[in-house]
């Protein structure tokens, strides 16, 4: 029940067959959220056995950039690895129905800018459960265009378009022929608003360096490009978990000099970015689910 986890192979598709998927639907029909996250501790310790790359990647994570010691390390591991099974059960939950609820931190900054003319761009990571946006912001002037990885299973992207088509949220898959992009830059020009992730190069030709846990790492510009390039706003947004049925939405504005060159605005808002994300990941470091070396791309 998670995304593969390999860094050079990543396909960003949710593991299972399509009748495996409805049938944990059906599932969350019947039983209780807990019996399942139950079942779920129980596998993620073989999962951690066969997906060694994942588990090696995220224990130099908590050894080097955490400061834990190798057994809190190893604990924490298991957390992460149990956190994210947690988070790929919500998805299907929600699917079949169940609710969540969810706070938001810093609300207005979405309200003031979903009121205005001009559209904006929210940008994205692997940390928490970033579907959940899609369930809690509930745009009522503008269209919310999110990209989206084009390869999922068509249980998961019926079911995610069911939900999301009801709550003005627009699914944008990422195509080989980058269609993609002139739909995204089509919606800013009418207005909307575009979401994309912003952590990730894979695929990326553009990238910068910034610092993120007191080294360099290489995150993508392609959304903050598009921002520069259209001269509109940008809001970071994390969907965290912190219950059995509850999570917490963060809203933080992205602010820059855009008195620099384009390229310097694009590097300076990633560089923004990078700080805001590390302030999640040190607030909720088992819910950081980039299971490869982030720091070597």
């Amino acid at each position: 029940m998670a995304d593969t986890l390999q860094h050079n192979a990543w396909s960003g598709k949710t593991d299972g067959q399509p009748w495996m998927q409805r049938s944990l639907i059906a599932m969350f029909r019947v039983l209780p959220l807990w019996l399942l996250y139950g079942v779920m501790a129980l596998v993620v310790p073989f999962y951690m056995l066969f997906s060694r790359k994942g588990y090696q990647a995220m224990y130099r994570f908590f050894r080097e950039r955490m400061g834990y010691g190798p057994l809190k390390s190893f604990c924490k591991v298991y957390a992460n690895h149990f956190r994210f099974g947690q988070v790929i059960l919500d998805r299907f939950g929600a699917y079949a129905g169940k609710e969540y609820h969810f706070v938001s931190d810093e609300q207005h900054v979405f309200d003031e800018k979903e009121t205005h003319e001009k559209g904006f761009v929210m940008v994205s990571s692997h940390v928490g459960c970033y579907e959940m946006v899609g369930y809690s912001l509930k745009p009522k002037h503008k269209r919310y265009n999110a990209l989206v990885f084009g390869g999922e299973t068509e249980t998961v992207m019926e079911n995610r378009q069911r939900i999301w088509s009801q709550n003005n949220v627009r699914m944008v898959p990422v195509r080989d022929d980058l269609s993609h992009l002139f739909l995204l830059n089509t919606a800013l020009d009418d207005g909307e608003i575009v979401s994309m992730p912003a952590d990730r190069i894979f695929g990326s030709q553009k990238s910068t360096e910034c610092q993120f846990f007191g080294q360099t790492a290489r995150f993508p510009l392609g959304a903050f490009a598009m921002a520069v390039q259209k001269d509109v706003d940008v809001i970071s947004v994390f969907a965290m978990k912190e219950g059995l049925r509850n999570y917490r939405i963060y809203l933080r504005e992205l602010h820059h000099d855009k008195s620099l060159s384009k390229r310097e605005q694009m590097s300076q808002l990633a560089q923004r970015y990078a700080e805001q994300l590390e302030a999640i990941v040190r607030r909720y470091p088992t819910q950081w689910f980039n299971y490869f070396d982030f720091w070597k791309q």
